[in-house]
């Protein structure tokens, strides 16, 4: 629940007047969208979980309604998911009907279909009911006590009796010790853009199919994920939840691993006009490194300014959590188009090997003599 709706007219006067505004834009589109006959749809991401450990971190987590018989989970499962208003039969599943994704979604196609603020949705896993809030921007973002086995599982979603949206959530074995952390743009798809202008290009302008994969990312991802399966794959990126359905198609077309993707929601908050997108990045991280406690993770990103600076801090604060930090270098045209290089930061990182290379085959090279893969 936002400040705005829990504190009163004092906490409106200390609201940032853009999170003021947003609020009455999503009410507006709201009201408009209902006016035209527009229904509740679920659109659901995959998500994750750990299967049979007393969980002591800082994340809440919901349990199963009284009336499923909820007996005191020890596991839990992520729910992800994004509640919008579209009209009746745009959507089958929560994804756009075939025919629409087969001839290419431009993207601002993800960002026409309004949120529904705080929507109320119902969660039914493993035999068991939850009742879940989404936040002002419609996006389900939360936590459930549920004991499943390791491995993928079904979750079906539904809001205000909207069609059941099911999706699997990867539940990962307390036991397990390799992970992988995957940055999106510049490392497994190529943009080639300028970064003031990557954001807006690649989530309103350009085709899906358009999107060209990093040349053997795909193949390299694989290899350390057969290396060491059952482990957490999560593709973190400073990307809108709007096109989490395009990219998840584009990782799936590219043969990437499956995985969860963990975006953001764009626009203001109550203190700024934008939220940061490294902050992002960093707050994931620092939640993952908790979740997985046993977990050592491999580090996937590029060299086109912060991702190597925020792989070091984390090395440096879990060094214990760290197998290895993989860097795609960026060509010298793409370097300057991403703001230029950063800077190595290996030596800030004494007992984390640092991998760097221009393709998927040169990373895998070095991962081999590494033993990592």
């Amino acid at each position: 629940m936002s400040a705005t709706s829990n504190a009163g007219d004092d906490s409106q006067q200390r609201d940032h007047v853009g999170f003021r505004l947003e609020n009455s834009w999503h009410a507006f589109r709201e009201r408009h969208s209902r006016s035209r006959g527009h229904v509740p749809t679920v659109t659901p991401f995959r998500g994750y979980g750990v299967s049979g450990r007393v969980d002591a971190s800082s994340f809440p987590t919901v349990a199963a309604d009284h009336a499923a018989g909820d007996d005191g989970a020890h596991g839990w499962v992520r729910i992800l998911a994004r509640v919008v208003l579209a009209r009746p039969g745009a959507f089958f599943n929560g994804l756009r009907h075939s025919k629409v994704v087969a001839d290419g979604v431009r993207g601002w196609r993800n960002f026409i279909s309004p949120p529904i603020p705080y929507a109320e949705v119902e969660a039914r896993v493993g035999g068991k009911t939850f009742y879940l809030d989404a936040d002002r921007g419609g996006v389900l973002d939360v936590r459930i006590a549920v004991d499943l086995e390791p491995g993928w599982h079904d979750v079906v979603l539904i809001s205000e009796g909207s069609e059941p949206a099911t999706v699997a959530v990867q539940v990962i074995d307390e036991k397990a010790q390799s992970g992988i952390i995957c940055d999106v743009d510049d490392t497994v798809v190529v943009t080639a853009l300028p970064r003031p202008l990557l954001a807006a290009w690649n989530s309103f302008v350009l085709s899906e199919h358009a999107r060209v994969a990093t040349p053997g990312m795909a193949v390299m991802m694989e290899r350390l994920v057969s290396k060491a399966p059952g482990g957490p794959v999560l593709y973190l990126s400073t990307g809108a939840w709007n096109a989490a359905a395009t990219l998840t198609r584009f990782l799936s077309r590219n043969l990437y691993p499956k995985g969860t993707l963990l975006l953001t929601d764009w626009g203001p908050t109550e203190h700024r006009w934008f939220r940061s997108g490294m902050q992002h990045k960093v707050d994931e991280l620092r939640r993952l490194a908790e979740e997985f406690p046993a977990v050592r993770w491999i580090l996937i990103g590029d060299d086109g300014q912060h991702d190597p600076e925020i792989y070091a801090e984390f090395a440096k604060r879990h060094p214990d959590q760290v197998r290895a930090i993989v860097i795609r270098q960026l060509t010298p045209s793409e370097a300057v188009l991403a703001g230029g290089r950063s800077d190595h930061t290996v030596n800030a990182t004494p007992g984390v090997p640092w991998v760097y290379g221009p393709d998927g085959h040169t990373i895998c090279s070095q991962l081999r003599r590494l033993g990592v893969i």
